[in-house]
């Protein structure tokens, strides 16, 4: 593996500095409206595996005058690619066990993994970093692993190259800052605004430049030679631009969205440019930054670090479907922590050290040492037994998957959304034919009031029922309607009762994207006088956005917004009360409590517990329908 590098430094502070990156990340996964750049921790994570890695090589190739590439990619291996294993077969074996409409892909998502290659896979099925509310995957975060495998794959390469052709530092510098502003380039070009912005989030070509930056860094701040003792004044300089640095990564966290236009064209790369910052000043042992990093609770969390990004996702995404957040989002998510801690340090102490200390050479001979049936060896036969099972049931899984694309309640749901956007796309056009006419429009509101009548006859006999008025006043009430799935989901029992309802309904749509279809609809003069929201599903909005749809619909029209039944997600309260407090404020908005209307009636929703079924449509609609004309 090479000859052990006599001059090297182990910079506790670097312990901290992951401890900032992964809290980051998990709150963004908990809370990912409260920390909405939370996202930005991985990036951190790149600058530090930039500059460490770099800084080893070059350690290497200055002591030894060679680099043990072989031996790299060993120590590489041995760190990071067991725990990966586990994860991945842990979770897919779970998968197959208690949530098999996850299992869609899981070989191609196994491989993908093993092989460092997992985010051109997700880039390839136009998977969504940023979509909060449909079926989470629980391998979703491990694109960031396999940009760092590629690196890890490449790097000791390619440094070679350059210490043995360009040599000096410089033009090695140049070089590496150069491709960062290229990787920074391709993010922002590629980049189209309005569109979902996950290719050049999981995509080496558009993330490289983090990790660039860190090598980069490396070249001109390497760890073994900078002074341990610095003039007062340049060591208070350097704790001030370090503080200042890690100031502006909290308010980053705070406020920078993942889907904002200003993070892909530029943002990330600034936020990675102040991360190399401030992982220099860390790095630097003549600033007191490394010190304040440095203690008990940030080295505990900081040494797990690899683990508790590995498990938070899959704990996260398993704990929340089996539990309505929303009841307690505090207290389940204080257990969520808990229980990735927990299994983090198991990982660490059980499987990641031993495995990186461990001596593949002897594998076979201790196998066969485990396996005897001498009884002093009994009890260490069971350290085969679980991860045999979890490797059948994981292989099992795998085998199954075609089987299980999606449960049949998803399917019901999909099915129906995809009937429903037909039949509305139907009547809108009618609708847009009609408005000039007055018999077509009453001929079509006859024809659709025999439904609506229909339709009322068959609900279920506790449901609303409209009076004989109120159903004559639905057939020419002219309404536009906005929202996300679930509108999506009860537009045709909509459009039954109220056949000039103007709807626009998309699936995973959020509220500040409706906007711009107010304001298209207001400019072209077809924003009816009452208007019907439906949104909230997939994440709250905020005061300004609301501002927003208010000032678009203006004070003179009749706004109807229903709130929203989504307990598996913690923004349900937060949606439905902000709604409440929005209904203070606004004079012509009107809350449908929704919400409070079926909360106790769990039969009448899909298996996601949030789209009304058959069932529960008889009586969403009619329940819609008599808070618009009551």
């Amino acid at each position: 593996m090479g000859k052990r590098l006599k001059k090297s430094r182990y910079i506790t502070g670097f312990d901290g500095i992951r401890t900032i990156a992964v809290v980051a990340v998990i709150l963004y996964h908990l809370a990912p409206y409260q920390f909405q750049g939370g996202f930005l921790g991985v990036p951190i994570f790149f600058v530090v595996s930039g500059y460490l890695i770099t800084d080893l090589l070059f350690q290497e190739w200055n002591q030894n005058r060679r680099i043990d590439i072989k031996g790299f990619y060993i120590r590489r291996v041995k760190r990071l690619y067991p725990a990966l294993v586990a994860l991945v077969l842990v979770t897919t074996a779970y998968i197959t066990l208690f949530a098999r409409d996850l299992l869609t892909n899981i070989r191609a998502i196994i491989v993908t993994n093993f092989l460092y290659v997992y985010n051109w896979f997700q880039v390839s099925h136009h998977e969504s970093y940023f979509d909060k509310f449909g079926s989470q995957s629980p391998f979703t975060h491990l694109w960031s692993l396999s940009i760092e495998g590629q690196f890890y794959l490449l790097w000791p390469i390619i440094i070679l190259l350059l210490v043995k052709f360009v040599k000096k530092k410089q033009p090695i510098f140049d070089v590496m800052v150069v491709l960062a502003f290229i990787s920074a380039l391709l993010m922002a070009l590629l980049y189209h605004n309005g569109q979902d912005p996950s290719r050049v989030y999981y995509g080496t070509d558009t993330r490289m430049f983090s990790i660039l930056l860190g090598t980069a860094l490396a070249v001109v701040w390497p760890s073994t030679s900078m002074k341990k003792k610095l003039p007062k004044n340049l060591r208070l300089g350097l704790d001030g631009i370090g503080l200042g640095a890690l100031l502006l990564l909290v308010l980053m966290f705070m406020y920078m969205t993942g889907e904002s236009i200003l993070v892909y064209r530029g943002g990330m790369f600034f936020f990675s440019v102040v991360s190399m910052v401030f992982v220099a000043i860390v790095a630097h042992p003549g600033a007191d930054l490394n010190r304040l990093l440095t203690n008990p609770v940030f080295t505990w969390i900081g040494k797990r670090s690899y683990g508790i990004y590995l498990y938070q996702y899959p704990v996260l995404v398993f704990f929340e479907r089996k539990v309505n957040v929303a009841d307690h989002p505090f207290f389940y998510g204080l257990i969520e922590v808990i229980l990735i801690l927990i299994i983090s340090d198991i990982s660490y102490r059980f499987l990641e050290i031993p495995l990186q200390r461990f001596d593949y050479s002897k594998t076979w001979s201790t196998l066969k040492e485990i396996v005897k049936p001498d009884s002093n060896f009994g009890k260490k036969r069971w350290y085969l037994a679980l991860p045999s099972t979890i490797i059948l049931v994981a292989l099992t899984g795998a085998i199954i998957s075609p089987a299980y694309s999606s449960t049949s309640s998803d399917s019901a749901l999909e099915k129906a959304i995809t009937a429903n956007n037909k039949k509305v796309a139907d009547q809108n056009k009618k609708i847009a034919q009609n408005s000039s006419s007055t018999s077509a429009t009453s001929s079509s509101a006859t024809s659709a009031t025999s439904s609506s009548a229909s339709s009322a006859s068959s609900t279920a006999s506790d449901a609303p029922k409209l009076t004989e008025a109120q159903l004559q006043t639905a057939k020419t009430l002219q309404i536009t309607a906005v929202g996300d799935s679930v509108l999506a989901d009860a537009s045709a029992a909509l459009q039954e009762i109220f056949p000039n309802m103007y709807i626009d309904a998309k699936v995973g749509r959020q509220p500040r994207e409706i906007i711009p279809i107010l304001q298209s609809l207001s400019q072209s003069g077809k924003l009816a006088n009452t208007v019907l929201i439906s949104e909230g599903t997939n994440g709250p909005y905020s005061e300004q956005e609301m501002q927003q749809i208010m000032d678009i619909l203006g004070s003179q029209r009749k706004v109807y917004w229903v709130n929203v039944h989504v307990p598996t997600r913690r923004w349900q309260d937060q949606v439905n009360s902000d709604l409440a407090a929005s209904a203070k404020k606004y004079s012509n908005l009107h809350i449908i409590d929704w919400y409070s209307y079926s909360k106790d009636h769990s039969s009448w929703f899909y298996s996601d517990n949030v789209h009304p079924n058959k069932e529960g449509l008889q009586y969403y609609a009619p329940y819609i329908a008599k808070q618009i004309l009551s």
